[in-house]
């Protein structure tokens, strides 16, 4: 490959490695816009991060694109190969957080339409998406950085967003047994929970591409010993 190809290949990925950032950056603001929706039931947030899935999907299709054409043009190989891939992969996660984000409004815009107030156990949902929020972030920084590392952690805070989703799950069902009457409420808040345990999974999902990019091999499906193994193991070629 000649220089000035070798660099244009440079920038090209660079490009896509910097629009990659810019959607996690989108989806990030639409998480946090969600909580803040359920705190106040405000709107203007709730349409907000409406719009925002919208241009979240646009940017899906279009590094999509970009992948797609890199690989029919540049034929990629070895680490650039698995930069590209692990794009693909990782920007359809990023989508779907953000779509869970948009569902997050939508339930929270059911509940204060339905007369409440307040949305009952914010606190807790609260706390559960501010540990998946903090996992977001260490799986995009370990992208941007091509350091592996956070992956671990980002896979381990997953086990405690588990447990304590669990345990507000057995909660909203005992309290749907006890009074009949708060079955419709209590279905939201669940699905809400259910939402929020799910941008975690995700976020885990791109820490796992980061270290098959950085390291070349998948750890999906893998414990985290597994997974603390193949980062602590000499880098890939």
């Amino acid at each position: 490959m000649s220089e000035h190809i070798s660099k244009q290949f440079d920038a090209e990925l660079e490009t896509i490695r910097s629009s990659v950032l810019a959607m996690a950056g989108l989806v990030e603001e639409q998480v946090r816009l969600a909580m803040q929706s359920l705190a106040t039931g405000d709107v203007a947030i709730i349409e907000k991060v409406i719009e925002q899935e919208e241009r979240v999907n646009e940017m899906h299709v279009q590094l999509d694109d970009l992948c797609i054409h890199m690989i029919a043009r540049r034929q990629p190989a070895a680490s650039d190969l698995r930069m590209v891939m692990s794009v693909i992969k990782s920007v359809e996660d990023l989508e779907r957080i953000g779509d869970k984000a948009a569902r997050i409004c939508q339930r929270a815009k059911n509940i204060f339409d339905a007369g409440k107030l307040q949305v009952p156990r914010f606190a807790e949902l609260n706390h559960i998406a501010q540990q998946a929020l903090d996992m977001l972030a260490k799986s995009l920084d370990a992208f941007a950085r091509l350091d592996a590392v956070p992956a671990t952690e980002v896979k381990r805070a997953d086990q405690i967003i588990d447990t304590e989703y669990r345990a507000l799950q057995r909660q909203l069902i005992t309290v749907m047994m006890e009074d009949p009457r708060s079955i419709s409420l209590t279905m939201d808040i669940l699905w809400i929970a259910k939402a929020i345990e799910r941008i975690g999974d995700l976020a885990v999902n791109i820490a796992e591409q980061v270290v098959y990019l950085v390291k070349g091999q998948d750890v999906r499906h893998k414990g985290q010993e597994e997974m603390e193994r193949v980062v602590l193991a000499p880098k890939a070629e």
